[in-house]
């Protein structure tokens, strides 16, 4: 029988895009039947494969996409997305394999569903990016998305707090009216596959929130407290407000953890 962490690192370690999401299925729904050990006998790669295409770019070199008026900029939109779903997956297997040992099976379950979910998501865009005439690698795409996951590898606690709680909380604000945009330029079907993406989403942030509440239970720490240290610490980015307050308070996500750290003046 395999290991999860030997599932984990197949997963990092598929290239090829729609192969890694095949597997990132495969190995949930094996961990799901029973058909995987709960042993973490192999180590994470530093950097997961990636696929030849597309391009990837420093971000200030990545070209403006427009308001998703355009079909051209709808598909640019889309691949985008696709792009940072691909990520998801690696992020997800990741967190499973390089912090899975020593925790609750339950920790296991979650970021096995996130990946899972992840998989599923980059599937349905890219079935979409096929419908519109392309498909996932067509675009250069921003080079930038492993470095949170490089600079918390060491620590559980950065990583729930910066993967789930900054990065994939913003895409709760942010997924509203993209969706509002693709429906007002007809693009029903895009937007349904945004709707899926966004509920789902609010799951994963309730996982990060609730083992990121675990381990500052475990070590005695307030979760508020070391949400501002180690985002300030390893997140290079700002929170840049409007918040979706929302959905991130029905993922746990409560407004005392990222206000006060939030750019000043636009809360």
């Amino acid at each position: 029988m395999t290991s999860i962490a030997l599932a984990a690192r197949t997963v990092l370690l598929t290239a090829e895009a729609r192969a890694k999401a095949a597997a990132s299925r495969a190995m949930a729904a094996a961990w799901g039947a029973s058909a995987v050990e709960q042993a973490f006998d192999v180590t994470m790669p530093d950097t997961p494969a990636r696929p030849a295409r597309p391009e990837l770019l420093p971000p200030n070199r990545m070209p403006k996409r427009g308001k998703a008026g355009s079909e051209r900029s709808r598909f640019a939109l889309l691949h985008s997305l696709a792009h940072i779903e691909l990520n998801a997956i690696d992020l997800a297997w990741d967190m499973v394999g390089r912090f899975g040992a020593g925790l609750p099976r339950a920790f296991v379950d979650d970021w096995v569903r996130v990946g899972d979910d992840e998989a599923r998501h980059f599937l349905m865009l890219d079935d979409r990016l096929r419908e519109l005439g392309g498909g996932y690698g067509d675009l250069p795409a921003h080079d930038g998305l492993w470095q949170a996951a490089a600079a918390t590898a060491h620590d559980l606690s950065a990583r729930l707090a910066v993967v789930p709680q900054v990065l994939e909380a913003r895409g709760l604000d942010v997924t509203p009216a993209m969706i509002v945009r693709l429906r007002a330029a007809g693009d029903d079907r895009s937007a349904e596959i945004l709707e899926i993406i966004y509920r789902d989403e609010i799951t994963h942030v309730a996982a990060g929130n609730h083992w990121f509440r675990w381990a500052c239970d475990s070590n005695g720490s307030s979760p508020a407290e070391a949400f501002r240290t180690l985002v300030s610490t390893y997140f290079r980015g700002e929170l840049k407000p409007p918040f979706n307050d929302l959905a991130r308070s029905e993922a746990g996500l409560t407004p005392d953890l990222y206000h006060s750290i939030a750019m000043p003046g636009r809360g």
